[in-house]
């Protein structure tokens, strides 16, 4: 039996070297903002811009996906389309279409509660590189909870550009979604678009945070450290970063704004790096 100080160490809820720091804060933050931004919702039948759900249907999706991660991080067995990027669009459809609940306030109790139960399935002493199936891949809790703040963050971008309020993506919590993000870019690179492709590119987030990607005949391996001596180097600004790999912003104005530089050998493929990947 360990001392007192040892058992308020391992308390529920302080996710001990579980999860990245700042990763549980962001997530519990993250779902309460989105929270408080639905019960704003004059109508949940509102239409998203570039979705083709309403505000009712994202939330009801992230309430379903908060749930989806809570069970996954508890080791319990989900399985959400066949494990392919191109079947989770259809899944979330099949998802939506058996869970009627559209109303604002029940939602956003559930995403708020969901997040809260996915951490403290992190918390409860799991072997914390324990591989779980998720939809987009094995990964372990600590990815998983990046995977889980991602999904929160891009879907509540969506309801804030719906409901014309303040989106609650920053620089912060836009790093904190790299560990999923190097996890998932190999899933979802297009394959047409990279075939014969061989290029080295190093990737650097303003205020830190950085991924190597190396093209070798087309097939990306990526990781947290840079590759020596790159053909480019993107520095670009978080938020912007973030965005982008969601799909929720052009890479064209992004460049047009000062938010992504492009340098090196051959600093010309810079912008041809987000065409690369296509978000599920």
């Amino acid at each position: 039996m360990g001392s007192a100080a040892d058992q308020e160490h391992e308390a529920p809820g302080t996710l001990p070297e579980r999860l990245p720091e700042g990763l549980a804060d962001a997530i519990r933050t993250t779902a309460e903002e989105i929270a408080e931004l639905l019960c704003t919702a004059p109508d949940t039948g509102a239409p998203v811009p570039g979705l083709t759900w309403t505000v009712g249907e994202v939330a009801a999706h992230l309430a379903q996906v908060n749930a989806l991660m809570a069970d996954l991080a508890a080791g319990l067995p989900r399985p959400y389309g066949d494990g392919t990027p191109q079947r989770i669009a259809p899944a979330n459809e099949e998802a939506l279409a058996a869970f009627p609940e559209r109303a604002a306030k029940p939602l956003a109790a559930m995403i708020v509660t969901q997040a809260a139960a996915c951490l403290d399935a992190v918390a409860a002493g799991h072997p914390a590189d324990e591989i779980l199936t998720t939809p987009m891949g094995p990964m372990n809790r600590a990815v998983l909870g990046s995977y889980l703040l991602t999904h929160m963050l891009g879907h509540g971008y969506d309801l804030a550009r719906a409901l014309k309020r303040p989106h609650m993506v920053d620089p912060p919590r836009a790093r904190l979604t790299l560990p999923f993000l190097v996890q998932a870019m190999p899933r979802v690179t297009d394959a047409t678009a990279t075939a014969g492709l061989n290029a080295r590119y190093a990737v650097r987030l303003w205020g830190g945070g950085r991924l190597g990607v190396t093209f070798t005949d087309g097939t990306p391996a990526v990781g947290h450290e840079v590759p020596d001596r790159p053909d480019c180097t993107i520095s670009l600004e978080p938020v912007t970063f973030l965005l982008m790999s969601l799909g929720r912003t052009s890479p064209v104005g992004a460049m047009a704004r000062g938010r992504v530089v492009a340098w090196g050998r051959k600093p010309w493929i810079g912008p041809r790096f987000p065409t690369y990947f296509r978000a599920p």
